[in-house]
């Protein structure tokens, strides 16, 4: 071994890994940007209701189970999480998103909960001026 390739070797392993360290905030700000656009459709859909704009609440409801789609197209994972994986050996329920980690952890659950009671919502609401 030549004598200084070990120093060389040293700073190649560091930009690998400050290159996957920048890749997974990235992948991190993506998943919670969209996160939040569902997250922001799920709350709307009431809301919408509640102002009769029940076009408006379709239109959310059809967004939010087009995601439902996916995530039951990939095992309820979302397509962002493997690619996160990649580049961390982190497995903490927020590893591949900027959420606080009990909220990562029941995500699915509190705001599946949301949705279906929000088309609840949508459908009394719906009925009830229709009627």
């Amino acid at each position: 071994m030549r004598e200084g390739s070990r120093p060389q070797v040293h700073s190649v392993n560091k930009a690998l890994m400050a290159a996957g360290a920048s890749r997974l905030r990235a992948i991190k700000l993506a998943h919670t940007v969209i996160w939040a656009f569902f997250a922001t459709c799920i709350l709307a859909m009431p809301v919408a209701a509640w102002h009769d704009r029940y076009d408006v609440a379709a239109v959310l409801a059809v967004v939010v189970l087009a995601e439902v789609a996916v995530l039951l197209a990939n095992g309820m994972t979302c397509p962002l999480t493997p690619l996160a994986a990649k580049h961390t050996s982190d497995r903490a329920p927020n590893f591949d998103i900027y959420l606080p980690r009990w909220l990562a952890a029941r995500n699915k659950a509190i705001f599946g909960t949301l949705y279906a009671a929000g088309l609840a919502f949508v459908l009394v609401r719906w009925i009830g001026a229709s009627a």
